[in-house]
């Protein structure tokens, strides 16, 4: 992520951006099946539904990136998604990275979160979570795997539903370690998230992200681009999707991506409550 603002900044900036959101909300449909899988992905956004509790849930994927100078980078990142609590859930995140003009393959940062469902069906912010995580320099700064940096970061989201349409909004910070060579120190990000039902087992998947101008000796121009593309519900557990990257402005590789979401199951008892409420996103 790039940033240049503080976090107290992009915090009173979010909450004030989310305030404003017109109210048109239904209400959220209610789900019985912890089973079902919430797809998080491809999207850079997330939604602020949570896994049922002492489920497990895992996605993965693969992007191909082509960059202006022709030159290509790969990405296969895999999450981990277990529920703590009702409303809380724990993230796990290791990708596999191929940089761009490399040959080279290694594991990226490793990184933690708890994302935490706030509210529920509010007026305005719809569902509203948060998701402070933790990055560690687990990937190599020297072949492009890592930024060798350890970073701290806040997600805020707000998910909402209009008919069969489900959007996500998201605003983020990142507070990086390290004197800013191999990566800005400030960080962020925001998106806007569209998806719902085609036809069938099929749905769509929509959505404009940006990242903001980053200073210091590793700081970027911003960047805005659209990802859109198909989901592919195989069963209610198991979810796959595909689709492509868009540049609008800024230094963003044309990309390609596909992916899976799979609900395992449960791996310790937990009690169920009667109805399992579905905030579940784009994807």
């Amino acid at each position: 992520m790039r940033r240049r603002a503080p976090g107290t900044i992009a915090a009173l900036i979010a909450s004030a951006w989310l305030a404003g959101r017109p109210v048109r909300l239904t209400a959220q449909t209610a789900a019985v099946d912890p089973h079902a899988a919430q797809p998080q992905r491809p999207t850079v956004a997330t939604h602020a539904g949570t896994v049922a509790t002492g489920w497990l849930e895992i996605e993965a994927g693969t992007e191909f990136d082509r960059y202006a100078d022709r030159s290509r980078g790969e990405s296969a990142p895999v999450l981990f998604k277990i529920g703590l609590a009702p409303r809380v859930q724990l993230e796990l995140q290791a990708p596999v990275i191929r940089p761009a003009q490399s040959e080279t393959t290694g594991i990226g940062d490793f990184s933690i979160g708890v994302k935490m469902r706030l509210f529920e069906a509010t007026p305005v912010v719809g569902n509203l979570a948060i998701l402070p995580s933790l990055k560690l320099p687990s990937g190599s700064a020297d072949s492009g795997t890592g930024t060798g940096t350890t970073d701290v970061g806040l997600l805020l989201i707000s998910s909402h539903k209009f008919g069969e349409v489900a959007m996500d909004l998201n605003v983020g910070y990142t507070r990086r370690g390290g004197d800013g060579t191999v990566a800005p120190r400030h960080a962020a990000l925001w998106t806007a998230s569209f998806g719902g039902p085609a036809r069938g087992w099929l749905g769509w998947v929509a959505e404009l992200y940006g990242y903001p101008a980053t200073s210091g000796p590793a700081g970027a121009d911003s960047i805005v681009a659209f990802l859109v593309g198909p989901t592919v519900a195989i069963r209610d557990w198991l979810v796959m999707d595909a689709g492509a990257i868009v540049p609008v402005t800024g230094p963003q590789p044309r990309a390609f991506y596909a992916g899976v979401t799979y609900n395992v199951g449960r791996l310790w008892p937990a009690p169920l409550p009667s109805t399992f409420r579905s905030v579940r996103g784009p994807g």
